[in-house]
């Protein structure tokens, strides 16, 4: 699975991409979230208040119960404002 993070999600991650492999319990984005969370440091930041974030399921919105997969690309985002 990839993982893009973008804006500040990326500054406390490191990283604006990651390549994973989920273990079989990591079903949905939620448990995506909490599994990335686990990892401390920035993701725990980053994650420990995900009604801060936007989750992508192939370039597409999705909520937190979206199903996914490996070959999904999932991105993670703070929320869009239009002015």
């Amino acid at each position: 699975m990839t993982i893009l993070y973008f804006a500040w999600v990326r500054q406390k991650i490191g990283t604006g991409e990651e390549c994973v492999s989920l273990p079989a319990h990591v079903m949905t984005i939620a448990q995506l979230i909490e599994y990335l969370r686990a990892r401390g440091g920035g993701y725990a930041e980053v994650f420990g208040d995900p009604d801060r974030l936007r989750a992508a399921v192939n370039q597409e919105y999705a909520p937190f119960e979206t199903i996914i997969a490996d070959s999904d690309e999932i991105a993670f985002f703070p929320p869009v404002t239009g002015g």
